[in-house]
């Protein structure tokens, strides 16, 4: 599952439309497909998918254009970003996932589990701006308006990549170096980083009609969120739980935006009980009733 320097082991795989995608796949069970945002790549998966392989069959991928996949051609909204979710998902066989979505992750995985209700057996939401007119940090609203992200995604690739290391993660924390690399080698090509300026517009672009696909979601949802992300604070997460009837609640204690890395058993604990339906109602977990 993991290289000795502790992340995923990957693969190239071409898909039907010729183009490549990295791809980190194990296990045996219901399948779950983890999306990831940016800065990063599907290894912040890293902690939490081989803490799960015993039970379920783990995916991550670097999407089109990210990490170290092609980019493919068209926009990249959440509903463009949900169209190539449905063309992967054909092409590597899997039918129903458990579907996870982390920070740009979870924007079109809600836009997918929206459009495509038969195709998602469970959602999980996680540390993502879901509503535009909710707070946020003053780096998330500075980069938001006049374009600013363009610029710091063209000029100040370093300094994105500090920034997210020293907001995303608790105080005085740090990565593997291992991971940090592979981090750093593919947000520096300047491909990825025109690719992800475009998906940031596309993003923006369209925040204010995202809580219309919200109603539309017939699947189970668990909202997991960082109690003390820095970023996206927990408002972002009640309004949405309440917008979903049905859905769950669970805050992580002390998790930040990259909890992956640094809470991932609890993480991994809250995933794997939710996906195999037998999910808690403890008192970390707050039920709504549709």
């Amino acid at each position: 599952m993991t290289n000795p320097d502790g992340l995923l082991r990957t693969v190239q795989v071409r898909l039907g439309n010729g183009k490549t995608l990295r791809l980190a796949r194990a296990g045996r069970g219901t399948p779950i497909v983890f999306l990831h945002g940016y800065p990063e790549n599907l290894q912040i998966w890293c902690r939490v998918a081989p803490l799960l392989v015993d039970r379920f069959e783990t995916v991550a991928f670097d999407w089109p254009g990210m990490g170290f996949s092609d980019e493919w051609p068209g926009g990249a909204t959440p509903e463009r970003q949900a169209g190539r979710l449905l063309t992967i998902l054909d092409d590597l066989g899997i039918v129903r996932p458990v579907l996870v979505g982390i920070d740009m992750g979870a924007q079109p995985a809600l836009v997918f589990a929206a459009m495509h209700p038969d195709r998602v057996r469970r959602l999980i939401v996680m540390n993502a701006l879901v509503f535009g007119d909710e707070r946020t940090s003053w780096e998330i609203h500075l980069l938001r308006r006049f374009g600013f992200n363009r610029f710091a995604l063209r000029a100040l690739p370093g300094v994105i990549l500090y920034r997210a290391e020293q907001t995303f993660l608790p105080w005085n924390t740090r990565i593997d170096p291992a991971l940090r690399a592979d981090f750093h080698r593919a947000f520096r090509s300047p491909a990825v980083r025109r690719f992800i300026t475009k998906m940031c517009a596309g993003y923006q672009g369209t925040l204010d009609r995202l809580p219309s696909f919200y109603d539309r979601i017939e699947s189970p949802t668990l909202i997991l969120w960082a109690e003390s992300d820095h970023h996206f604070p927990v408002d972002q997460a009640k309004r949405l739980h309440r917008t979903l009837p049905g859905s769950m609640l669970e805050i992580v204690p002390g998790g930040t935006h990259w909890m992956t890395l640094v809470r991932a058993s609890s993480v991994a604990e809250s995933i794997a009980a939710f996906a195999a339906d037998d999910f808690g109602r403890d008192p970390g977990v707050e039920p709504l009733a549709g």
